[in-house]
């Protein structure tokens, strides 16, 4: 028995009461909404190409930085074990509930999104404004539809967050590895000139 089993079901209800292109619309953005992020990072990258140094080393980190997170992330299901809410409870869902198996706790959904808005945030504040409630969106999503609890949704959020902060922050470090890079055959990938 979880503490949020309530709020789970009280939003699942929710969820079946709602109109059809409401739910329609979260799973969709639950099932494909991550693709936002990859756009995102590579719009960084991109934009840091003008600018170099430590904002080109964030940009070009942060798809290493969201793998991080996810994988570190996954240890804690592996190590957990926590069924779907959907298997414990037994409630109608908006999106089949997945097998027994395949683990709650914390939510990878979250976990790279939250990953990937605070390595956007960090490389690019002007893209942050995106970045962030999209990664809160994606984590409310997956309980609307019926995937986790709400802890699992907090814990994934803030697994992938501090993942990405210190991994983030080390590849400003990184800063003489691009310069190099800018002098070989990969240079359009750190300079826009």
């Amino acid at each position: 028995m979880h503490f949020d089993n309530g709020l789970y079901t009280w939003i699942t209800e929710r969820a079946q009461d709602a109109p059809g292109w409401v739910d329609t619309t979260i799973r969709l953005w639950s099932d494909y909404g991550l693709g936002l992020f990859a756009v995102l990072m590579v719009l960084v990258w991109w934009r840091a190409r003008r600018d170099g140094g430590a904002r080109l080393a964030m940009a070009l980190a942060a798809p290493l930085v969201v793998v991080a997170a996810y994988v570190a992330n996954d240890v804690f299901k592996m190590i957990v074990h926590e069924q779907r809410p959907c298997q414990t409870l037994h409630v109608v869902t908006v999106e089949a509930c997945p097998p027994l198996g395949d683990w709650s706790f914390p939510s990878n959904h979250a976990a790279i999104a939250a990953a990937a808005a605070v390595a956007v945030l960090l490389a690019d504040r002007a893209l942050a404004w995106i970045a962030v409630p999209a990664a809160l969106l994606m984590a409310a999503s997956r309980v609307w539809i019926g995937a986790h609890y709400p802890h699992d949704i907090a814990v994934g959020l803030v697994v992938g967050a501090v993942v990405a902060l210190v991994l983030t922050l080390l590849a400003r470090r990184a800063v003489p590895l691009v310069e190099r890079l800018g002098e070989t055959k990969l240079r359009p990938l750190v300079a826009a000139r």
